[in-house]
């Protein structure tokens, strides 16, 4: 893998993890494109989202600072049994239903490779879900959910559109912002959500994956891995601004025609290459 390699990957990270256009599915389309070997592919991978929850950090780190400070009180208050749920703060209600949604996915660890191992065809499909997905979100109005009036059925919708994010094609982000625009949430509270709930779905992926990639005995450009490591946090933190940007000024709907030219892009690129 070359470092020219690595950075190319390291801006579609950067760019595609927070902009809600799949950057598993645009990896995972360049990789295919450029030959790249699965194992060599999936551990970069693991180095960029890890190099994009830095960009997470550093963007939302007011937000995360006050929720951890907070999730310390609520563990306090668990054991000394003053935890009333009618009494929950905006960030005791946040925590607990980031975690109401993030449980969703742990039936979907055990059902992993359903989800990684998807041909050209079914990539290109979940595309132009992405795309359909974004065109409603982007026609939701009168939000004003505030992150103290969000409900357990907000979370779990939430999660359940994050699951089918685990799809190569299927925005995380695009999923989770879109899911919490349909439930009613405020254009920067769905944001925040979305942002912050990725943190430890992807952390986990990655620690999963580079377990796996470690037992394979591959081997490690360590120059070009950490080149893409810092090019995706620097990426990554302008794509957030882009996106907080762009959804607040109702311009959401220019990813969902994105995404269907990427929809039709990759299945065309599927059928020029079966033909030969």
């Amino acid at each position: 893998m070359s470092i020219i390699h690595a950075i190319i990957q390291a801006i579609i990270q950067g760019l595609t993890e927070f902009l809600p256009v799949s950057s598993s599915g645009h990896l995972k389309l360049y990789q295919t494109i450029t030959g790249q070997s699965v194992e060599e592919g999936t551990f970069l991978l693991v180095i960029l989202h890890l190099g994009t929850l830095v960009a997470v950090f550093i963007a939302f780190w007011d937000t995360i600072w006050a929720l951890i400070k907070e999730f310390c009180v609520l563990l306090k208050d668990l054991f000394t049994g003053k935890f009333k749920w009618s009494e929950m703060n905006p960030e005791r209600r946040m925590i607990i239903m980031l975690i109401i949604s993030l449980s969703l996915l742990v039936p979907c660890y055990f059902i992993k490779d359903i989800f990684e191992n998807i041909g050209l065809p079914i990539l290109a499909l979940c595309f132009l879900y992405t795309s359909v997905l974004l065109f409603f979100a982007n026609r939701v109005k009168n939000n004003t959910k505030t992150p103290a009036e969000i409900t357990v059925k907000d979370a779990l919708v939430i999660g359940l559109f994050q699951c089918v994010a685990l799809f190569p094609g299927v925005s995380r982000s695009g999923s989770t912002i879109s899911a919490g625009l349909f439930r009613g949430l405020d254009k920067n509270t769905a944001v925040r959500y979305s942002f912050i709930m990725g943190i430890p779905a992807i952390l986990a992926g990655c620690l999963s994956e580079l377990k796996d990639a470690y037992a394979g005995g591959i081997t490690v450009d360590i120059p070009a891995t950490l080149i893409g490591f810092v090019v995706a946090a620097v990426v990554g933190i302008l794509a957030i601004k882009m996106v907080n940007w762009l959804i607040k000024s109702d311009n959401f709907h220019v990813f969902s025609i994105y995404t269907l030219i990427v929809s039709i892009g990759t299945f065309g690129y599927w059928l020029f290459t079966s033909v030969l």
